[in-house]
């Protein structure tokens, strides 16, 4: 038996563990951790990014653009600039409004960032301007996009939208009971109100005017707490008053005597209780053949349910569609029908699924793999120890606070391949060992003693190559954050593993006769190969020209990105079950028009196979995603914007990103016959952007910077390729003004705020105070206005009357004069700067838009915009707005970002390895000998993506980073041992040629279980350039490793060496 003492302190440990009763039954708790991670922790589809924003809207009635942009807007951006974390503040300016958004850098949390905005918000309110309202704020994070959507539609023509809203109303109190829910609320809801509808003739006959009826709708309905009565019967408390609950209270209301008679609202109005006028429009439809209304389109509006932070969205939307199957009957009439038309939770559980039988899959691969090359024994230990580094690997997953979603499964999937590497080592070299009459407890502590401090090493080399990864800024670092982190975490496991449970699992399992010893074909075959090029005569010439062949193959590969053979993207397209069609109509454009562009779009969409259905949402905007989120799409109301939102077939034919590629040229013709913009937004494999492609214009005129937006949108839209184009400068539109002679108005006893109520009541309608009414959630407006049958002119504006001093009555036209003005477009700012933005999208063949970015920005640089010659910024903003400026963002930002952090941590990664194996080897030249097969992995990875036609992405350059730790291990698992043989006595030659004989099998196993691993994530839309990164450049450099790596160390060894450091 060996003894312990002659080992060294991994070998002692070895022997100590394999003995231990505690081993299994701590590699028995680590399984049940791991089962019990898989079971609690939340299911979600997409990784959580900490992302903190806040929209302050703040009133300043009667203002212009320019003075809320001055007075108001400017002052609360300087406030908020100065808070900590905060990343960007934009603004919005419109006539009696600033809306501003204060964005916090990425990571910064929920609680702490509105802690913070609310302390300067109210302790410093000189920026508030004198006319201004209170400021109300929204915080909106990542928990805020929908998880679930549910479509109330009807075919029952006795139904409409408003019998829709009361049941969805009522649904959203039953939903909002189930645990893990957070907001519950309801779109496309119609505005239902108490309306009292004047008859002009009817009031006149009666001697009465509309601000009589102002007067008393506006009194009535009072309440107050009048105190507490004290008296005999104790203290009794008293309420003055009731409110108005109803039609008929409204109805009865007096407005004074007629006859001797009690002249009442019903005397001069229509009293009303329903929905109003409509200022949205909703409704469900679906291609004839599917499952949806028989007219093809239904009255419809949605119920978009968000979690609370942490729980699990499968169990939640889970919960809803049980719930929602048992109130059907009940609360959920016959004839209301509900489509389920988001469901993340089940998405994400169905992925969650996938992906886990990919897990299983891989391991099981990785265990066959070891099965021929060890035998079945061998490749049970390897795959009992695979098995409890990745229990132990979730349960430290969920520890960590992470969630089960696509990013932390691909990563564990990922990690199969290198996870298995520590296992296979150590199992193969306990299987060398056992032959030549070792007992198994004398070849376990040697065996795992000879690789425990490369395997050591080896392992802190991955792990330095992967976790700097885990400091990327910007959306893209927590998005892929698990990635490094799980990798990292699980490699250290997988050491401990190795280490500990597998020599106890490799005395129990294996069998000292099974062993055989390494085949003397493979020593022939590497002497062979290698001896060549280890000849004293000629040796040494033919290195010379093997390592500038390489290089030379290096730099081609290197110039294929150049080249465009190779694209660059910062994420490939996903392939998601959902598109959206966003659509924009010139300002002044009616409702009707917006719903008759999506009627015409709902058409073509009619003719794709691949569609189940749709939702329109005309003057208001669908459910948002992550994507929506970032882009504020639920903001967008108003008549003249829409949202189409297409649901696409489980059983699709062609990927999602291939069915708007598809569908775009067919429905941006109906868009320009109408003059709308549209986008087809698709949801981002990523972080998303405002657009994929932005620029922004800065300059010190905002009216010119609006005509360079104009002329740069044109110019956009002539390149090839480019599509979607759309900028933040409004079309041209006139408002009419009608302005209050105020002098003629005060000798004729007449308030001006009788004046302006009067033409709100027969325009828009005029809100006199709440109905309050048991049988409804939501209060309702009382909403005084003129007949909807006579036309909103400016002519029966002039005819209607109010009442002057001495109870004459006086016609409007005499207090005031109309003026028709220009539109006064919004004012756009970010970071404190006014801004115009113009937005696009790539359609072209590389489908990038960094080609279609830079197309433009050429065709800047060879002509002026306007006239106008323009600096150009690429990184960050202009620090001075004195010259005209575009500065492009969008996609490009979050993609140089990301490849900037990436490339420094890639290059933090090889200094940690260096570091690493000097302290290792106590040399400094050897190290750079193990790291030289790092640029290697790019004469794979380049031609690699070539070949398959895979843009190079962000996950592709997780790819070749993993690579540098992989690639780096083999080379100390060969010159390590090459180290050994010449300490005892072997000749260079001889030793390098015994290295690869050797270790080839080990290279070989770990090298193919990382390719198992990478070849079941190739089939996935987003991290197959990560597969492919791995699989072409493992392939290319490990073969490469084999070569280069002895020939090296031979040409160094050959050289006198000065005594190592010590």
């Amino acid at each position: 038996m060996t003894e312990p003492a002659r080992l060294g302190p991994i070998g002692r440990l070895a022997h100590a563990a394999q003995r231990s009763p505690l081993t299994p039954m701590l590699a028995l708790a680590g399984l049940l951790l791991g089962a019990v991670a898989l079971l609690v922790t939340p299911r979600e589809e997409e990784p959580q990014v900490d992302v903190t924003m806040a929209n302050i809207t703040v009133a300043f009635p009667g203002a212009s653009a320019q003075q809320v942009e001055q007075r108001l807007a400017a002052p609360l951006e300087q406030a908020l600039a100065g808070i900590d974390g905060i990343r960007h503040v934009y603004s919005t300016s419109r006539p009696g409004a600033a809306l501003v958004t204060a964005e916090f850098e990425v990571g910064v949390d929920r609680p702490s960032a509105l802690i913070r905005l609310y302390d300067r918000l109210y302790s410093h309110r000189d920026w508030q301007t004198p006319g201004a309202g209170t400021p109300i704020v929204a915080a909106r994070g990542i928990d805020d996009v929908p998880v679930l959507a549910l479509t109330l539609w009807t075919d029952d023509a006795g139904r409409d939208a408003t019998d829709l809203a009361r049941v969805a109303h009522t649904l959203e109190t039953e939903l909002k009971r189930i645990p893990g829910t957070a907001d519950v609320y309801t779109l496309g809801a119609p505005d239902e109100a108490l309306r009292v509808t004047l008859d002009p003739g009817r009031l006149a006959r009666h001697g009465l005017v509309l601000d009589d009826v102002v007067q008393a709708l506006r009194t009535a309905g009072a309440v107050r707490e009048a105190g507490t009565r004290v008296g005999p019967d104790g203290a009794v408390p008293v309420t003055a008053g009731r409110f108005l609950a109803g039609p008929e209270n409204v109805a009865d209301l007096v407005l004074g005597l007629a006859g001797g008679r009690p002249l009442r609202i019903a005397d001069v109005a229509d009293v009303e209780q329903g929905a109003d006028l409509p200022t949205r429009y909703v409704w469900h439809g679906a291609p004839p053949g599917r499952d949806g209304p028989r007219d093809g389109r239904a009255p419809a509006l949605t119920i978009a349910v968000t979690k609370q932070p942490g729980a699990n969205a499968a169990d939640i939307t889970a919960a809803i569609a049980a719930r929602i199957g048992a109130l059907r009957g009940e609360l959920i009439p016959a004839g209301v029908e509900v489509a389920v038309t988001r469901d993340y939770g089940r998405s994400a559980d169905a992925k969650a699924r996938l992906l886990i039988g990919k897990l299983s899959f891989a391991t099981i691969a990785v265990v066959l793999l070891a099965w021929l090359a060890l035998g079945r024994r061998e490749a049970l230990v390897v795959g009992l120890a695979v098995g409890l580094t990745l229990a132990l690997t979730l349960f430290a997953s969920w520890a960590m606070g992470f969630t089960l979603n696509r990013v932390s499964l691909f990563a564990l999937i990922f990690s199969v391949g290198i996870l298995v590497d520590d296992a296979i080592v150590v199992v193969e070299n306990i299987h060398r060992h056992l032959h030549g009459g070792r007992t198994l407890a004398e070849a376990i502590p040697q065996a795992v003693d000879e690789v425990g401090g490369p395997t050591i090493l080896a392992t802190l080399t991955v792990i330095a190559a992967l976790l700097p990864m885990a400091f990327v800024t910007g959306l893209m670092g927590p998005y892929m954050r698990p990635i490094p982190i799980n990798a990292s975490v699980g490699m250290l496991l997988s050491l401990a593993v190795a280490l500990l449970v597998t020599p106890w699992l490799a005395r129990v399992l294996l069998r000292a006769d099974t062993a055989h010893a390494a085949a003397p074909a493979a020593d022939g075959a590497f002497a062979r190969l290698l001896r060549p090029f280890l000849d004293a005569a000629r040796g040494r010439r033919r290195r010379g020209a093997l390592f500038a062949a390489i290089g030379v193959l290096v730099v081609l590969a290197a110039a294929l990105p150049l080249t465009e053979h190779v694209v660059l993207k910062m994420l490939p397209f996903d392939d998601k079950p959902e598109l959206q069609l966003v659509v924009n109509l010139p300002e002044g454009r009616t409702l009707e028009d917006t719903d008759a562009v999506l009627g015409e779009l709902a058409d073509a969409l009619d003719r794709e196979p691949d569609v189940a259905s749709y939702q329109a949402y005309a003057g208001t905007s669908a459910p948002i995603t992550f994507n929506g989120l970032v882009r504020q799409y639920d903001l967008r109301a108003g008549p003249h914007v829409g949202d189409l939102q297409v649901n696409l077939r489980a059983d699709r034919s062609r990927p999602s990103h291939a069915i708007a590629r598809a569908l775009r040229p067919g429905l941006a013709a109906i868009a320009e016959r109408h003059g709308a913009a549209l986008a087809v937004v698709e949801v981002p494999p990523g972080p998303p952007v405002m657009a994929p492609i932005v620029a922004e214009i800065y300059g010190p005129d905002y009216a010119r910077q609006r005509e360079i937006g104009r002329a740069l949108r044109d110019r956009i839209a002539a390149t090839p390729g480019l599509v979607d184009v759309d900028s933040s400068v409004e079309a041209e539109a006139a408002r009419e003004v009608l302005i209050v002679d105020r002098e003629r108005a005060a000798r004729l006893g007449v308030s001006e705020a009788a004046v302006t109520d009067a033409i709100a009541a027969a325009i828009g309608g005029l809100d006199l105070g709440p109905v309050v009414d048991d049988t409804t959630r939501y209060a309702r407006p009382l909403r005084l206005r003129l007949p909807a049958t006579d036309p909103a002119t400016l002519e029966r504006l002039r005819n209607a009357e109010v009442r002057g001093s001495g109870g004459r009555s006086v016609a409007l036209s005499e207090l005031v004069r109309i003026q028709t003005q220009p539109w006064d477009a919004a004012i756009l700012h970010k970071d404190l700067a006014p801004v115009v933005y113009v937005t696009a999208d790539e359609a072209g063949p590389l489908d990038s838009p960094l080609y279609g970015l830079f197309a433009v920005d050429r065709r800047l640089a060879d002509a002026p915009l306007a006239g106008q010659r323009l600096d150009t910024y690429y990184v960050s903003a202009p620090r001075a707005t004195a010259d005209f400026a575009v500065k492009w963002d969008g996609e490009w930002q979050i993609t140089y970002e990301t490849f900037r952090d990436m490339g420094l941590a890639y290059a933090a990664g090889i200094a940690l390895i260096y570091l690493l194996v000097v302290a290792q080897f106590r040399r400094y030249a050897m190290p750079l000998i193990i790291l030289a097969p790092i640029p290697l992995t790019i004469v794979g990875v380049m031609p690699g993506h070539a070949l398959l036609g895979a843009p190079f992405t962000a996950t592709s350059m997780i790819g070749m980073i993993a690579l540098a730790g992989i690639i780096v291990r083999n080379s100390i698992l060969l010159v390590d041992f090459a180290e050994r043989r010449i300490a005892a006595g072997a000749s260079p030659e001889q030793a390098v040629i015994e290295a690869c004989t050797v270790r080839a099998r080990p290279i070989g196993l770990t090298a193919l279980a990382a390719l198992a691993g990478a070849l079941f994530i190739l089939d996935d839309p987003i991290f197959n350039g990560l597969a492919i990164a791995l699989v072409s450049g493992i392939v290319v450099s490990t073969a490469l490793t084999l070569l280069v790596i002895p020939l090296l160390y031979y040409a160094w060894r050959r050289r006198p060496l000065r005594s190592p450091p010590r």
